[in-house]
């Protein structure tokens, strides 16, 4: 599989979603950071989320980009809400940094611009639960920004909305069905180095995601730097993992 082309490397944010009823979406804060295969994307129509409903509402996904010609092709392989499909858009870039994303049938249109700091080197690294392989996270760069996503603690069923397997549940159990994160921030641009600045978990913006970072490429950071990563990390922590059912060039997964 070929690399995704340069001109979608880095982080986007979409400032408008325009279905084909004619209505309109400014306001949901909605990012999508692209490396040269593994892309992540979250979405936040609440920046700081505390009901139920605001949380579920909440999107996001990860996984691996396909390219050719003007159509863009995205893989979940980890989602927020559990077997929400692939996403297909037909796209226009309207200048280096404006890409414009339409439904090939019609029924949306996206824009897109991408962050000035996020221009520059991409990374990335696959990880899985020591413990459990099906359980995985990654972990994705672009010029000053990152984002980490981690699959829930426990596994969702297949074939059933989110919103069903999270009613009746109590509290704790709410939360573990709850904690698929997606943390968003900034490495050195930040407040503190490595800040969350938006996270589907509550509590997490603004923290750390990485109390010191190694100064190498990710590749080469030791594992114990990635182990404990995320507001659920495994009992037994995070270990590089190759990429799931298919082959990616060593730049992105370090093994």
């Amino acid at each position: 599989m070929n690399n995704v082309p340069d001109a979608y490397l880095g982080v986007w944010q979409r400032t408008l979603l325009r279905t084909a009823d004619g209505q309109e979406d400014c306001a949901t804060r909605v990012f999508w950071l692209q490396t040269t295969l593994l892309h992540a994307d979250m979405r936040m129509p609440d920046p700081t989320p505390k009901t139920i409903d605001q949380r579920i509402s909440q999107g996001g996904f990860a996984g691996l980009t396909e390219v050719q010609g003007s159509r863009c092709q995205w893989h979940r392989l980890l989602d927020f809400h559990p077997d929400s499909g692939t996403d297909v858009g037909i796209m226009e870039f309207v200048g280096p940094d404006e890409v414009h994303e339409a439904a090939p049938d019609g029924s949306y249109l996206e824009i897109w611009r991408r962050l000035p700091e996020s221009v520059g080197a991409t990374q990335a690294v696959w990880l899985a639960a020591t413990d459990d392989a099906q359980r995985q996270a990654c972990l994705l760069l672009a010029g000053d920004f990152f984002m980490f996503v981690a699959d829930r603690p426990v596994a969702t069923q297949k074939g059933i909305p989110l919103r069903a397997q999270v009613a009746g549940l109590d509290a704790d159990r709410a939360e573990i069905m709850l904690g698929s994160e997606f943390s968003f921030g900034r490495i050195a641009g930040g407040g503190l180095p490595w800040e969350i600045t938006l996270s589907t978990l509550p509590g997490r913006a603004r923290r750390c995601l990485l109390l010191e970072s190694p100064e190498a490429e990710i590749k080469n950071w030791p594992i114990k730097s990635l182990a404990t990563l995320g507001g659920y990390p495994p009992l037994n922590g995070w270990q590089r993992a190759p990429f799931p059912l298919l082959s990616l060039p060593a730049q992105e997964v370090a093994l």
